[in-house]
């Protein structure tokens, strides 16, 4: 009976220690979040005092049939003890109207976590959205980081707007914004969240006009010199951000060449999308990894260059960088 009853207080024990590590993160939208992935908890390298909140970029979404946005992210970030929210906005729109989507949620977040702050990481055009909330919430965003950002306008959009006005896209820009504008509302209807869509709006917003609107509106963490660092504190708010200059960084991602492609349109040095300079705002942590603009989230499905470090460990490394700031 001893025996028994040893062996049943061990195995209580282990279940309880098991419970006592399991973890999840969560998606959210402006419908409210739920339970996005579940884990192990196996250190507190990323334990941040205030929750990450994940912003995806023009076209994104949270997680399409278990795939994430953010790929390996969520998962390895709660892994090592971070409380993690991945947000879906209108895959295209300005970042007026997916900012305060994303503000919304955020507000949620704050809510639902009992936190007084949060800090924010957004990806392409998440980037501005991250640092449209932390205008509008200046006391409860403790940070902002934004990868590959478009913090300055990108030449392609340029190049499409310019294309837009000419007798062909006069013609054929209606159809083919329609066609986006569908395709991306059945995206977020497979992932869960309705949003109308507007690519123009998008496309305006990320073009070098829309950035200075955007910049004048929202200027703070900007560099002041060319090609410069921001200032890395503003208002209590601190501010991070990295970039890649790959293009072709592995020879089985489909997506490469086609970032090979855009990446000749602007300067050479950028991600494919986003030009070097262009991503800088706040501390620059680094803006020449070996990663193309998908590539920053991990993305096609962790096709990403080896020889180099790895977009997971460079949102754990940022976590852990939040934590050591007391953030």
């Amino acid at each position: 009976m001893k025996l028994i009853n040893n062996a049943i207080m061990l195995t209580s024990g282990l279940l309880l220690s098991s419970a006592a590590m399991a973890a999840n993160y969560q998606n959210c939208s402006t419908s409210g979040c739920r339970v996005g992935g579940s884990t192990w908890l196996l250190s507190s390298y990323a334990d941040t005092k205030y929750p990450l909140i994940l912003a995806h970029g023009m076209g994104g979404f949270s997680s399409i049939v278990g795939i994430d946005y953010f790929y390996g992210m969520g998962t390895d970030l709660t892994q090592n003890g971070a409380t993690v929210f991945q947000t879906q906005v209108a895959s295209f729109d300005s970042s007026y109207v997916r900012g305060e989507q994303l503000l919304q949620q955020t507000k949620q977040i704050l809510a639902i976590t009992g936190a007084p702050k949060v800090n924010l990481i957004g990806h392409s055009q998440g980037s501005i959205d991250v640092r449209y909330v932390a205008g509008m919430l200046p006391s409860q965003v403790a940070s902002v980081t934004t990868v590959g950002g478009l913090n300055q306008g990108v030449p392609i959009a340029d190049a499409i707007l310019t294309l837009e006005q000419s007798p062909v896209g006069t013609v054929f820009a209606p159809v083919i914004t329609a066609g986006i504008n569908a395709f991306f509302t059945l995206v977020g209807v497979g992932s869960g969240h309705w949003y109308d869509q507007s690519s123009q709006a998008g496309l305006d917003q990320i073009s070098t006009v829309g950035m200075a609107k955007f910049n004048a509106d929202f200027p703070a963490g900007l560099p002041t010199t060319e090609c410069g660092q921001g200032p890395s504190v503003v208002n209590g708010q601190r501010f991070y951000s990295w970039s890649g200059t790959g293009k072709i960084t592995t020879l089985i991602d489909p997506v490469d060449s086609i970032l090979a492609a855009t990446g000749l349109v602007g300067p050479s040095e950028g991600d494919g999308l986003v030009p070097r300079c262009t991503s800088h705002i706040g501390q620059v942590i680094r803006d020449t990894y070996n990663q193309n603009h998908f590539d920053e989230v991990n993305q096609v499905l962790g096709m990403v260059s080896i020889f180099d470090a790895s977009p997971v460990s460079l949102f754990r490394q940022q976590a852990n960088r939040l934590k050591l700031a007391g953030l």
